[in-house]
């Protein structure tokens, strides 16, 4: 499996329109962050997107994205989802419907905020907006065949709502994440690569800030760890190296072989 950081950003992206912070006048390419997301690829060429961020055409571009089986969703909010509608580029590439996955409160949101992707579609007039096959995802911990390969999703608290975490085989991917109930945390064991919420250096309401990570890196000791949607007062030049081993900062474009 291969996976493509897309985007390691928060919900403002890095820079953050108008700040004149060093971060955001950095010119090191890996302190620019488009809205956090990633692409799964396996082994036998299929694709699973998790999250369509509003900067997903720039993404696609950017990485050479050209296919989607499917997109999962963890939550509905903004930065996760209002890229919706650039998903239809990858209805005309693979020429087909693409299966989408969340869960009931995600989907409803979808559906009220992108009305018009879930009315009837005429084939004859070519894929004009994104179509979808729509799958309820349970908010517990829960195994699924998702494009060809078995996806266990499991619950995170993300403030006053939650998101859903994601783990392929021993890999996991948890944005948007304050705290886990223990049966998720059940679900994080023995991980050889865990991608993981850090939105800044203090505590912050509804994301895990560094202390509140590096702790659950520590209790649950996965063997290689990669921080996302970052905000801009985590520099990559100036903290990167400073990180326990093991653990590393994302950056947009970044491709990890596992």
């Amino acid at each position: 499996m291969k996976i493509t950081i897309l985007g390691c950003g928060p919900s403002a992206g890095v820079p953050l329109i108008g700040c004149e912070c060093s971060v955001c006048l950095s010119s090191t390419s890996k302190n620019k962050r488009t809205r956090a997301s990633i692409a799964m690829t396996m082994d036998a060429g299929k694709v699973i997107l998790v999250d369509a961020s509003p900067d997903l055409r720039q993404q696609a571009l950017a990485c050479g994205l050209r296919r989607v089986d499917a997109l999962i969703l963890t939550h509905a909010h903004a930065d996760h989802c209002h890229g919706l509608d650039d998903m239809r580029s990858f209805n005309y590439l693979v020429n087909d419907a693409i299966d989408l996955y969340a869960d009931a409160h995600t989907l409803d949101e979808v559906r009220e905020r992108f009305s018009y992707v879930f009315t009837p579609h005429d084939v004859r007039y070519g894929w004009y907006k994104p179509q979808f096959r729509c799958h309820i995802l349970p908010d517990h911990v829960a195994m699924h065949s998702i494009a060809g390969v078995h996806v266990q999703t499991f619950m995170q608290h993300h403030g006053s709502v939650h998101s859903l975490g994601i783990r392929i085989g021993n890999v996991a991917y948890s944005t948007d994440v304050k705290s886990f109930p223990e049966a998720s945390f059940a679900a994080l064991e023995g991980l050889d690569l865990w991608i993981v919420d850090c939105l800044r250096l203090q505590e912050a309401p509804t994301h895990a800030h560094l202390d509140l990570t590096l702790a659950w890196i520590e209790r649950l000791k996965p063997k290689r760890t990669i921080l996302t949607h970052m905000g801009h007062e985590l520099d990559y030049d100036a903290l990167n190296p400073q990180l326990p081993k093991g653990v590393e900062m994302a950056y947009d474009g970044m491709v990890i072989e596992c």
